[in-house]
């Protein structure tokens, strides 16, 4: 097997508040949909974010655990600012949970945020080269998808 991760799923309990919250709210941009089952959104080169019916999450894998996941999802900027930027569009959009930034013991500013089904989304500026190269390639492939989608739109 080939080390790579092409699909985060998350099973949500309604689709289309979710939608509100990271189309309408956040302002991300769909890749597809089916309405009242799924929403792919691109998230990276070659990753995408989907977001399931939970009805048709269990009906294909089984039901998932209940409680607080374990895991973050995380996004990286390159300022200490732009964390609080982050955070304060996550409050706008109507994160049911949004905390301050704060100075981390590792040497970052980090803050978190819920989505509208509790999973946690961390908000993070980490001052190492590795980060910088992260943040700089995944603005890199937005940029190109953004002009790629324009031209569709141009062309077509």
């Amino acid at each position: 097997m080939e080390q790579r991760l092409n699909f985060v799923t998350l099973a949500v309990a309604d689709l289309d508040r979710t939608r509100a919250f990271y189309v309408d709210g956040l302002g991300w941009e769909l890749a597809f949909e089916a309405p009242g089952e799924v929403l792919f959104l691109p998230v990276g080169d070659s990753i995408m974010l989907s977001l399931w019916s939970r009805e048709g999450f269990e009906e294909e894998v089984g039901p998932p655990a209940v409680g607080l996941a374990p895991i973050t999802l995380s996004h990286n900027v390159n300022s200490p600012r732009e964390v609080e930027g982050v955070l304060a569009d996550a409050r706008r959009a109507g994160a049911p949970e949004v905390s301050d930034g704060v100075r981390r013991d590792w040497g970052g500013f980090s803050g978190y945020f819920s989505d509208p089904d509790g999973f946690h989304w961390e908000v993070a500026h980490n001052p190492t080269p590795l980060a910088d190269e992260l943040v700089a390639a995944s603005r890199e492939w937005l940029s190109r998808r953004r002009a790629a989608v324009t031209n569709e739109e141009h062309s077509g």
